[in-house]
């Protein structure tokens, strides 16, 4: 097995593509002008995603664990199967056009990398990277080697967003200057997507037959195997995931962070009861709030998360009794709106006959809309277009920095005064490891980029 680092792969691709890295909709491989594409991360959300596409077209799939592979492995016999990514591009780079990565957060990166260097496409799952250098770097890439690239926040695509943006552009809110968002309890039950362990650190598990966890880990120091960590309750340890904001702020932000241009907070603290003492895993109680400077026109604005703890009260004129378990509001200075925990049916809180009448006569619809709302075809559309879809890494890597700062804060509590050009919490050097994480040795990719 060749182990592929950042200087390897770079020669690969310089010899697999060279004069074609920067054509986008190149399709060079593929008999009929098929895309070809390889998963990385067969079961679970890689599920959402292989079955999105044709199936003739995925030529590889690759997962670090038996028990979620082999549904997938099954309804596409025809894939090459695979453990590691860096043998499946070894192996197979000039049959592979295109890259959907669905890994648990902590391997996002390394994977998009390499599918990168080597001038392929790449779908990311949400919340894209693991910290705010990955994000930076992964944007950068982006360009760098001209590929058609997407975070799968599946909000992005829809045409409730859409009308966010177009009813704010059009004045019918006013001025924005507050927006809140909430989510209800964290659900630490069994065989949900966050697993609480009896004790800090975790006890220490067997691994179990079929998963290779030296793979799993990637990147990240060893630690010791403890059953939560796979296949799917790794969100609320944040070695490996971003807790709920980092899971949920890419559907229930993104609405606001696009409609209103929000771009990096100056400011970010966090109110956090009972802290993990360790700060290894999600608190089940905080409060996030970000602060953004005046963008041309636009206002300051305020933005707050409140995360397992009592909602936001209801305000009057709202005319509702209470708020839904999870959502959003954007508070104008003539009309508030509301969201649900992702942005597809946006509503005025207005009264009935008022909102009815909107209805009949709302603002004209300025932005295209994504056919069936999946950022998996949108992609793939952009891709044989020579276009970018919405969530392409130059936007949706600016929203996950906007996020990756609170659940810094959200983590580590207080204050964090954002210097955003040179990625730094001021005064708070104990967050650098945080900001740029270290890595293990074999995993170190991106270096030089920024």
């Amino acid at each position: 097995m060749k182990h592929l680092t950042r200087r390897s792969f770079l020669r690969s691709a310089s010899a697999v593509t060279a004069g074609t890295l920067f054509i986008p909709n190149l399709i060079s491989c593929s008999p009929n002008n098929r895309l070809n594409i390889a998963m990385i991360g067969v079961g679970g959300r890689g599920s959402a995603s292989w079955t999105q596409v044709p199936k003739n077209s995925i030529v590889a799939m690759c997962d670090v664990d038996d028990r979620m592979s082999q549904s997938g492995f099954k309804a596409c016999p025809d894939a090459k199967q695979y453990k590691d990514f860096r043998v499946m591009f070894d192996e197979m780079a000039k049959d592979i056009d295109a890259v959907i990565i669905a890994t648990p957060d902590h391997t996002h990166f390394p994977a998009a990398m390499a599918a990168m260097q080597l001038g392929k496409h790449v779908l990311v799952e949400k919340p894209l990277a693991h910290n705010i250098w990955q994000l930076r770097t992964l944007q950068k890439a982006a360009k760098y080697y001209g590929i058609v690239s997407q975070m799968g926040n599946q909000g992005h695509a829809t045409n409730g967003i859409r009308l966010i943006k177009e009813w704010y552009e059009a004045g019918v809110l006013g001025e924005v200057k507050e927006v809140i968002a909430w989510q209800g309890k964290i659900d630490f039950v069994k065989d949900s997507y966050f697993g609480k362990p009896a004790s800090f650190p975790p006890p220490v598990d067997e691994v179990p037959a079929g998963l290779d966890y030296d793979l799993w880990l990637g990147p990240v120091a060893v630690h010791p195997f403890n059953n939560l960590y796979a296949p799917k309750t790794w969100r609320g340890f944040y070695d490996f995931g971003n807790g709920k904001l980092g899971d949920w702020c890419c559907h229930t932000l993104d609405a606001p962070f696009w409609a209103l241009d929000l771009g990096l907070p100056h400011t970010v603290d966090a109110i956090v009861p009972n802290p993990v003492p360790d700060h290894s895993f999600v608190a089940e109680e905080s409060v996030v709030t970000w602060q953004f400077a005046a963008r041309g026109n636009k206002v300051p604005v305020t933005m707050k998360w409140y995360e397992g703890i009592e909602k936001p009260a209801v305000r009057p004129g709202w005319g509702i009794d209470e708020l839904p378990g999870s959502g959003m509001i954007m508070i104008g200075d003539k009309k508030t709106l509301i969201t649900g925990g992702r942005p597809n049916n946006p509503k005025l809180l207005v009264p009935d006959e008022e909102w009815n009448e909107f209805q009949k006569n709302p603002p004209a619809q300025t932005i295209p809309r994504v056919e069936e709302e999946k950022p998996v075809q949108e992609w793939v559309a952009a891709i044989k277009n020579d276009t970018l879809p919405g969530s392409n890494f130059d936007y949706a890597a600016s929203l996950m920095e906007m996020a990756q700062i609170g659940v810094l804060a959200q983590r580590f509590g207080g204050t964090i005064n954002y210097d955003a050009k040179n990625m730094k919490a001021v005064g708070r050097p104990e967050l650098d490891n945080y900001i740029k994480e270290p890595v293990r040795d074999g995993w170190e990719y991106g270096e030089g980029l920024l």
